[in-house]
């Protein structure tokens, strides 16, 4: 399971390394009006919000950093992948079965649950496909070519309805 995640954070990070920072930040897209970097960010953030509530078992997906720069400078992407990245692959496979006290507010107020730490993981790798895909349109837009084939895409979609 942390391979496939990691396998598709790698795809967000070759994009961010392969564009340049004016189209990284680019934010001229409707109907959201949203650049590359704060999705990006935002996908991250869910991923440090799980990794952060490791110790306490207690993950709030509200506590996000939403660090500016990160969505306004290309290497600061970069490296906020980078990390990332590294923290899930020294997580200990032996807490996925662990039950965690998973909080967030779903438009009505705080709400917890139960979940273990795999299905948290589970949440937050499609959540950043759904991202990526929305990426896919504004890069489309843009004029920038997919990193790769599989972009965006949920792995269950059928290659026949991609193209």
């Amino acid at each position: 399971m942390i391979a496939a995640i990691i396998q598709n954070l790698e795809r967000g990070k070759k994009l961010v390394g392969n564009i340049e920072q004016d189209q990284y930040t680019d934010n001229g897209v409707a109907p959201y009006y949203s650049s590359i970097g704060i999705h990006m960010r935002h996908v991250l953030d869910i991923f440090d919000c799980i990794l952060d509530g490791l110790p306490t078992k207690k993950i709030d997906l509200t506590q996000r950093k939403r660090n500016e720069r990160i969505e306004q400078d290309r290497l600061s992407g970069l490296a906020y992948y980078d990390q990332i990245i590294s923290k899930l692959k020294e997580l200990d496979t032996e807490y996925l079965d662990l039950e965690f006290e998973v909080s967030d507010d779903l438009g009505r107020g705080m709400i917890k649950a139960k979940y273990t730490l795999a299905a948290v993981l589970i949440q937050a790798h499609s959540h950043a496909i759904h991202h990526f895909a929305s990426i896919g349109y504004i890069i489309h837009q843009l004029g920038i070519a997919l990193p790769d084939e599989d972009f965006g895409y949920n792995p269950t979609t059928p290659k026949t309805i991609r193209y």
